[in-house]
């Protein structure tokens, strides 16, 4: 018995407007040097379209943001 593998991916899905701003709504912490990278990173990411890797930027910076200041 064969089994047939799916060889095409799934269409992407389209987000609600103003998802991506929720997803990525952050605020770096003044003065600090990580969340002044991890923002960088998020605007580059943002700019080129990868809002995956954009709201990984975005998290780290809420979890130091609120964790460690």
């Amino acid at each position: 018995m064969t089994t047939k593998q799916q060889t095409t991916q799934e269409p992407p899905i389209d987000l609600p407007v103003g998802f991506d701003a929720w997803l990525l709504d952050c605020s770096p912490a003044p003065g600090c040097e990580v969340c002044a990278a991890n923002w960088k990173q998020l605007n580059a990411y943002k700019k080129a379209g990868d809002i995956t890797k954009a709201a990984r930027h975005a998290t780290e910076i809420r979890d130091h943001a609120s964790g460690v200041h």
